[in-house]
Order: C-alpha cells, then sequence, then structure tokens
C-alpha cells in the first residue's frame, strides 16, 4: 500500500539553497491549487500531528527498516480522495498536514561533515521565483519576515520529525509493528478488497506488554499517539467510501 519516502523526498524533483544573492529578486505567490498532491494518497506525518489527522485519514506506518508513520488520503496508488483533479480541497475543512504545507521549502543538510542545516526549495515550483507578484523574499539583501516564518515553520518541522524518530526507535524496541491487513466487502462485490503492504501497531502485542515496558509508554506520552493510530484505523472505510462515491476505485478484484 505504501513504502518509505524516497532519498529525494516526496513532492521535490530537485533542491536550491535560498540566497539572499542568487536569489534577491525572488518572491513567494499563491498558487491556484497543488498539482503535486494530485494522485498522492500516502503522505508523511510526525507525532505531532496524530491527534488531528487520525479524525479524518487513517495513520499507517511504511513497511521497510526505516519506517515512517504516514497519512492515508487514498487507499488505493494514484487516489487522493481529498483533492479534486485541478489540485484544490474537495472540504476546506480537512487537516492539511506539515509535510505538505512546508512545500517547497525544506531544511537540508548540505555537506556529509557537518550537522547544520540550510533552508532550501524546490526551483520546479510556480510558488517561488523571480515574478512580478508576490510577496518579497528579501529586501536590501536581508531576509523578510516571510523568510523567517518560513524557518521558522521548518525547524518546527524538524524537531517533530526528531520527536517522531523518538517514537518510531521506542514501538520498534517494544516490537508492537505487525503488517498490516484491512479486508472490505462492499455490498454487491463478489470478493472484498484487500489492502496490505503496511505496518500496523499489534493491540495483542499493546496488551501483552510487561508493566514496566506500560509504564514508561504511560509516562513518555506514547500511549494516546498508540491509540490514536489504533482508532485512525476505522476511518479507512471511510476512505474507502469515499473513493466509491467518488468513482475512483480500482477493478471490483482484490487489491493490492
Amino acid at each position: 500500500m505504501a513504502s518509505a519516502p524516497q532519498q529525494l523526498p516526496l513532492f521535490y524533483n530537485t533542491l536550491e539553497p535560498l540566497s539572499s544573492e542568487a536569489h534577491a529578486k525572488f518572491r513567494m505567490r499563491q498558487t491556484d491549487g497543488a498539482d503535486f498532491l494530485i494522485g498522492q494518497h500516502a503522505i508523511p506525518v510526525t507525532v505531532d500531528e496524530f491527534p488531528l489527522v487520525q479524525r479524518q485519514m487513517p495513520i499507517i506506518f511504511s513497511q521497510g527498516d526505516d519506517s515512517v508513520p504516514l497519512a492515508l488520503m487514498g487507499l488505493n496508488e494514484g487516489v487522493n480522495v481529498f483533492i479534486d483533479e485541478k489540485g484544490h480541497l474537495r472540504d476546506q475543512h480537512t487537516y492539511v498536514p506539515a509535510y505538505i504545507r512546508r512545500y517547497p521549502y525544506l531544511l537540508a543538510r548540505l555537506r556529509p561533515d557537518t550537522e547544520d542545516l540550510t533552508l532550501c526549495f524546490d526551483p520546479t515550483s510556480p510558488a517561488i521565483g523571480d515574478f512580478e507578484e508576490g510577496e518579497a523574499l528579501f529586501e536590501n539583501g536581508e531576509p523578510t519576515p516571510i523568510v523567517k516564518g518560513i524557518l521558522e515553520f521548518n525547524q518546527q518541522f524538524e524537531e517533530a520529525g526528531a520527536r517522531t524518530g523518538a517514537f518510531m526507535k521506542e514501538i520498534k524496541e517494544l516490537d508492537l509493528l505487525m503488517d498490516g491487513e484491512v479486508t472490505i466487502q462492499p455490498e454487491g462485490a463478489e470478493k472484498p478488497f484487500l489492502y496490505t503492504g503496511f505496518k500496523m501497531i499489534s493491540e495483542e502485542k499493546l496488551v501483552a506488554l510487561r508493566g514496566d515496558q506500560l509504564r514508561k509508554i504511560v509516562q513518555s506520552g506514547l500511549l494516546p499517539l498508540i491509540y490514536a493510530h489504533l482508532f485512525s484505523l476505522q476511518v479507512m472505510r471511510e476512505i474507502f467510501a469515499r473513493q466509491v462515491q467518488l468513482g475512483l476505485m480500482p477493478a471490483p478484484q482484490l487489491a493490492q
């Protein structure tokens, strides 16, 4: 169903450091829709967002050693029930994950020999460039409040990412993850739709934790996050129903 992000992050075609010299005349402008979201069904999320995301989207974990939490905006590859064919939200009350909101900017480590992060951007995005209209990014060689706000948001995202990494490390050490599987039987269909290819937390393993292990995850604040994930899985059937309503279902056979 979903896999972890590749080396170049999801959505980004290339990255370029934002510079007051090279981009002195660059501006940021509003775009009509988010074309990069059309057909994107799985979006990385941080643990900070679990309480908000779980109300509208299932939260699962990608496969592989470097598993990450993902919010499902659709159950099938190429399907996003929250975004229309023009890249607009179908419902303005939809929660938009921070990973989406930070695009086209990103804090990146430019050299392997340093821990310093540099604010970069995707120059292929129509939201930033040498435009006549829009908000200036630099004035008199100094970053404007717009850039400072972008930098602060990206720093907060990195901090949330670190907390997410710590969460993933702990649930792996407790061996709470298992292969996920969801079967949905639509009315009138001969065969159910089977969704696999993701990880989820095992309720059986959670219940079987020793007292000291359970006390640790309660004290560290992990337990509410775990239950936010588990509760969110019930939303899968709502997403499935939306796909049916929008005519975005694959052929009526077993779906992987």
